[in-house]
């Protein structure tokens, strides 16, 4: 696979923002994007904006922050550091959605905007546990998504934000189609959880065209953090100036090398790791 380049020791890194919620336990969230960043190369800050009770077993509560807090973690963040790409992850409730979407869109983040918005609407973690208030749905979909660049769904969130069950090309074909026309210019419909055949086939609408990343499934129970882990690396790709097709086909190929060295930890599901760009830090 293409590599990010490595800024060369003491020269200021690419960097780029997360605004999400914790994992205690360390394998999703804002966790698993810091992870993905570093080794991608790229200077990781954070705006949190919930810290969750959790482990590789499942998510037992959560705590968001106030909402004019994780808004003015981004704003300092921006105002003194600058980053050249952002991402959303967990934002746990309307209020916090309607505070990140305004001060994203008043520092320059998200379409239409110099630093596109990487926006991972999660709903549930992979245990089915809820991260995000029923009632914020209508917000993710009116508010967080028209900021968006690009929104990257998993199957269960595509099905709460469109009402589409998607079980073949055609219905992931229909489902990126419906989260374009909430206002993304681009959308992805990720095929990780569609466990029908031998290969996984990310989706990726513009609008106007398809475009398919397809790479072989990894036969592999850990897997948490693997949604997180794919838009952190589209995330950096975007801050390193790639086009959107280019920036989701290096995603695709990230996840895909961190999935085949996911490790076991704890009693459930293991972390998908970045760790193995270790091996290649010289590149």
């Amino acid at each position: 696979m293409d590599y990010l380049p490595l800024t060369p020791p003491g020269q200021t890194p690419i960097r780029a923002l997360t605004i999400a919620g914790t994992d205690s336990g360390g394998g999703a969230g804002i966790q698993a994007d810091s992870r993905t960043m570093t080794m991608c190369g790229v200077h990781a800050c954070v705006a949190v904006a919930a810290v969750t009770v959790q482990n590789s077993v499942g998510v037992s509560g959560f705590h968001e922050i106030p909402p004019e807090t994780v808004a003015a973690q981004v704003r300092c963040v921006v105002e003194d550091i600058g980053v050249s790409a952002a991402k959303t992850g967990m934002l746990a409730s309307t209020a916090i959605i309607e505070a990140v979407a305004q001060v994203c869109t008043e520092v320059g983040i998200g379409r239409d905007h110099p630093v596109p918005l990487v926006v991972d609407p999660v709903c549930a973690s992979m245990h089915g546990d809820p991260l995000l208030h029923a009632d914020a749905l209508d917000a993710v979909r009116h508010t967080l998504i028209p900021i968006a660049s690009l929104v990257t769904p998993n199957l269960d969130e595509v099905r709460l934000i469109t009402g589409i069950e998607v079980v073949d090309d055609a219905s992931a074909r229909r489902a990126a189609e419906a989260l374009h026309s909430l206002g993304a210019p681009w959308s992805l419909v990720k095929g990780g959880h569609l466990r029908s055949s031998t290969a996984s086939t990310d989706l990726l609408f513009d609008g106007d065209a398809f475009h398919e990343f397809t790479n072989p499934r990894i036969d592999t129970g850990n897997d948490h953090g693997g949604g997180d882990t794919l838009a952190a690396a589209i995330t950096c790709a975007l801050a390193s100036g790639y086009a959107m097709p280019d920036a989701v086909a290096f995603g695709k190929q990230w996840v895909t090398r961190c999935l085949e060295a996911a490790y076991d930890l704890g009693a459930g599901h293991g972390p998908v790791s970045p760790m193995w760009r270790l091996d290649q830090k010289s590149r």
